[in-house]
């Protein structure tokens, strides 16, 4: 686990953090300018804090008051910026190999054929940088820093500079690395989408400090969040699993609180995945809905409602063991007579749900 406490003076604010980056991918979320990729490199060692301590588990990094700041190079994190940074004179296969030059002998982590295989990235070996689409580039340089054998990867909104088709490509890829290697990842983002298909902790920041910080499906599904996240952004995952494929296009996925169809995927049958839901998309019933077009019927408890400034209400439901969030208008929340403890039945429309918003588990 990496353990993340500093200050330091950014301009007119002062950056103040504390949080635990548990195995996984944890997300740093917020603004730009609210201090998150002075975290990375402060972890990185690009930049020295003025005051603080950072560990990964019992090896300490920096520490202010004990005199440690230990050497970028000797920290052994993978850090992928937001441009690739390839050796623009070097093929695939060689800017990779560079990467392994730098692993420490005793390391232990995946090799040459294993990384080109989870990557994808078997086709372009020799190639140069400047033959590669921008998510080609990207996985590129993932690679070269999984082969130095880091014992974290580190990502400062390595998708920010991608356009939306080439985030979609590379996004299953990034799903792969944290399910399929035993390696932490610390990664930046501003964007809801990517946070919801990928982070299994989210620290929530803003002007510097942090707001919120927890289990990735906890902290999207906090009515308290809304203003962070955007009132259009604003939903909640659910793990699933899924069940079948159906002839008619819809793959039929099994949550915690029922069954759920959705637009077919591509994951076999038994294997896991993550579905976001955004808030607008639920509409609210008392009683079982009867005669409706929408597929998607959920029994669940209301648990909170959050006002805005405006007309709109945040409802969060118990789901079986995850939560929902709905975003009606108070006007309806006070003609459905909406309290914590009401049963009430969350619709969702299965065309509702994008399929860039359903990812690997």
């Amino acid at each position: 686990m990496l353990g993340v406490s500093l200050r330091h003076a950014l301009g007119e604010f002062t950056l103040d953090v504390t949080f635990d980056a548990p195995p996984g991918v944890t997300v740093l979320f917020g603004r730009s300018g609210s201090g998150k990729t002075s975290v990375v490199n402060a972890v990185a060692g690009l930049l020295r804090p003025d005051a603080g301590r950072i560990a990964f588990g019992e090896t300490v990094l920096f520490d202010r008051v004990q005199g440690i700041d230990v050497p970028v190079h000797r920290r052994r994190m993978g850090y992928v910026f937001q441009e690739s940074r390839l050796f623009p004179h070097l093929s695939v296969a060689r800017n990779l190999t560079y990467g392994a030059r730098l692993a420490p002998a005793e390391a232990t982590g995946p090799g040459l054929d294993e990384v080109v295989a989870l990557l994808g990235i078997e086709a372009l070996l020799h190639r140069r940088p400047h033959a590669l689409s921008g998510g080609e580039r990207q996985r590129v340089a993932i690679g070269r820093a999984l082969l130095s054998r880091p014992r974290m990867l580190l990502m400062d909104e390595p998708l920010a500079a991608l356009d939306a088709a080439r985030k979609e490509e590379i996004l299953p890829f990034l799903e792969r690395l944290r399910d399929r290697l035993d390696l932490p990842i610390l990664y930046v983002s501003h964007s809801v989408p990517e946070v919801a298909r990928l982070a299994t902790t989210l620290v929530v920041m803003e002007a510097g400090r942090v707001v919120r910080a927890g289990p990735a499906a906890q902290v999207l599904s906090d009515p308290g969040m809304v203003r962070q996240f955007g009132v259009r952004e604003a939903g909640a995952v659910l793990p699933a699993r899924v069940l079948a494929h159906h002839a008619d296009g819809l793959s039929e996925l099994d949550i915690s609180g029922g069954r759920l169809l959705v637009p077919r995927m591509q994951a076999a049958p038994g294997s896991t995945t993550r579905v976001r839901v955004l808030a607008q998309d639920v509409i609210l019933s008392r009683v079982a809905p009867q005669g409706l077009s929408a597929l998607n019927v959920l029994e669940t408890r209301v648990t909170g409602l959050r006002e805005g400034s405006g007309p709109g209400v945040i409802v969060q439901l118990a789901c079986g063991q995850d939560l929902l969030l709905a975003r009606i208008t108070r006007r309806s929340a006070d003609a459905l007579g909406l309290q914590p403890g009401d049963t009430a039945y969350a619709i969702v429309k299965t065309v509702s749900i994008a399929r860039a918003d359903i990812g690997a588990g």
